[in-house]
């Protein structure tokens, strides 16, 4: 029951955070630690429950991807859109292969990821700093160029901490998007990356699960997908009028106060 409980948080801390500029994969780490859910299984659940995160995607944009399916010939704009895609995809899809097991032994902590969490603060002050002048409002306009360099800045999330959504907005800003514009892109290059790192991580861990595992699976999962689904929507109406700064000054606060409680051995 404890095992259901401590899914049930992490699902809506999941839910909360995949989207949002501060890393999901960061606070599930911290609450884990906090929760004491930890090891092989806890590292395994903490990728799996990001999926039902990226299914809300799935369904919020479900008449954008049904409509780009049906285009999906050469030369229509489906097949361009998932083209480019594909294309931002493969950088962090060829280093996360080759570095995952050394990423799963030795940055899944709080440490690391407050020094993450702060480090990716200060780069999105500067980068939103810099880059606000965009060219490009619309995410179908993005150039397959532009697309790859979004996907080289996606890798900065292999480090937990960093955030897949803030590298990737972060990336399209740098290339002349609109803070939206890269926000939108993020959310569909969310698609492939996290339906990759599920397969690779069940992979790893589905022999050994129990069936209350499953279960604990299913209720994080669940959770996820529901308050995904609410926070996509709150978060573009919030882009559209308002800065990141907000979120890279929770960033530096969050991971100031887990260096903190690292130091106290509060937490480990």
């Amino acid at each position: 029951m404890i095992l259901l409980v401590k899914a049930f948080i992490l699902g809506i801390v999941e839910g909360l955070t995949e989207f949002l500029p501060v890393s999901s994969t960061g606070h599930l780490i911290i609450v884990g630690d906090l929760l004491n859910f930890k090891g092989a299984y806890a590292t395994m659940f903490e990728v799996v429950i990001q999926l039902g995160a990226i299914l809300a995607i799935v369904y919020y944009y479900r008449e954008k991807i049904w409509d780009s399916l049906k285009n999906l010939a050469p030369n229509k704009w489906g097949f361009r859109l998932w083209f480019k895609i594909v294309v931002a995809f493969i950088p962090s899809a060829i280093l996360g292969l080759l570095l995952n097991d050394y990423i799963d032994k030795h940055l899944f902590s709080s440490f690391t990821v407050s020094i993450a969490l702060i480090i990716g603060a200060i780069m999105m002050l500067i980068v939103e700093n810099a880059f606000s002048n965009y060219k490009i409002d619309d995410m179908d306009k993005v150039s397959t160029k532009k697309s790859f360099w979004i996907g080289v800045a996606q890798c900065m999330s292999l480090f937990p901490g960093m955030s897949r959504s803030a590298s990737t907005i972060m990336g399209g800003m740098m290339v002349g998007l609109s803070v939206k514009a890269a926000a939108e892109f993020s959310f569909f290059l969310a698609i492939p990356t996290m339906l990759g790192a599920t397969v690779v991580s069940l992979h790893k861990g589905i022999a050994s699960m129990t069936a209350l595992e499953w279960e604990a699976l299913a209720v994080g999962f669940i959770m996820s997908f529901i308050v995904a689904l609410i926070v996509v929507d709150k978060f573009l109406s919030y882009l559209k009028s308002h800065p990141l700064r907000p979120f890279a000054y929770y960033r530096l606060i969050v991971g100031i106060i887990m260096i903190g409680l690292v130091l106290t051995k509060i937490v480990k």
